[in-house]
């Protein structure tokens, strides 16, 4: 039976606070251990990203899905209207709201854990149309992944490939792959190795916008039926007939 909507709130408010913790803390503790080499705290900061981001994904996947990105649940709603499946507009809402208050809320543990001000908000600039393309790739990709897996029947993979993705797109791309508007956000909330200055967080969040609208093209043209599936985003956390039946 699928959770409770508010159960499911709650688990991607705790996942996305955890996730932004596991980003800034790691980068935190990768400036401090190596405070000449920008590579390898880079190295050390996506390691630990990935590794997060699976585990996250394995606990809270059951209950909620594990969006923790609300391109993500943007997508889920979207391509599930048809097929009935998905998030409901109000169930989408919700998870917006959650994640990024999780997000936000990540980025403060993180540098309490630390004994830094609780909200420093960041003087990172990161800015250009090299990083905003960066963006689009790196959502894109990301969409298209968890909707492919969902389509072919490997949603349980999910933790795995998401966490490698991600890992990857931190050196691959040239934002070093936010790909998250929650986490977007609650990255501007800390003047840390991974922040970004509240005055380049809106160019993120449109490239990240029209990430999602090619991601969603991509999967609209290769996989036509991939909303029946939306149920196995990221982790299927309920059956398709109980996600209908909530949807009508």
């Amino acid at each position: 039976m699928n959770p409770t909507l508010w159960r499911r709130l709650l688990a991607e408010f705790v996942g996305t606070a955890l996730l932004v913790a596991a980003v800034v803390g790691s980068g935190i503790t990768a400036t401090a251990l190596s405070p000449d080499d920008v590579g390898l705290q880079l190295l050390e900061n996506s390691v630990a990203t990935a590794f997060a981001l699976g585990a996250l994904i394995l606990t809270f996947g059951p209950v909620s899905g594990a969006h923790f990105n609300p391109v993500v649940s943007a997508a889920d709603w979207f391509l599930g209207r048809r097929a009935g499946t998905g998030l409901t507009a109000r169930d989408l809402t919700g998870y917006v709201v959650a994640q990024t208050a999780g997000a936000i809320g990540g980025a403060i543990l993180a540098d309490w854990m630390f004994k830094l001000p609780g909200v420093d908000f960041s003087a990172k600039d990161r800015t250009g149309g090299n990083l905003w393309l960066g963006e689009v790739v790196a959502t894109a990709g990301l969409l298209l992944l968890i909707f492919a897996l969902a389509r072919s029947g490997r949603a349980a993979a999910a933790p795995a490939a998401v966490g490698a993705y991600i890992g990857a797109a931190y050196w691959f791309t040239s934002s070093t792959s936010f790909a998250n508007p929650a986490v977007t956000i609650g990255r501007a909330f800390t003047d840390t190795f991974a922040g970004i200055a509240p005055a380049s967080v809106p160019g993120f969040l449109i490239a990240q916008l029209v990430g999602l609208a090619v991601g969603v093209g991509l999967v609209v043209v290769l996989y036509p039926s991939a909303g029946d599936t939306t149920g196995d985003v990221v982790v299927c956390h309920a059956d398709p007939q109980s996600l209908k039946e909530r949807n009508r």
